[in-house]
């Protein structure tokens, strides 16, 4: 999707240089990126201590793949 935004120089540099990134592409693309990551991730834990198992749930015989 082409699109045309105005980004903060200092911001911009200061983002290339701790990503390693060379063009604001790939900048504006790795943001892109960690941003949804970070979203599910939160998402993911926000469900700790909502969901409750059954006591005869046994998940390492899971991890095992018995």
């Amino acid at each position: 999707m082409r699109t045309n935004i105005e980004l903060d120089d200092e911001i911009v540099r200061e983002a290339m240089a701790l990503s390693g990134v060379k063009t604001k592409k790939e900048l504006v693309a790795r943001a892109l990126q960690e941003f949804v990551k970070t979203r599910k991730l939160r998402s993911i834990i926000e469900l700790d201590g909502k969901i409750e198992f059954d006591d005869l749930y046994d998940y390492k015989s899971l991890r095992n793949g018995q």
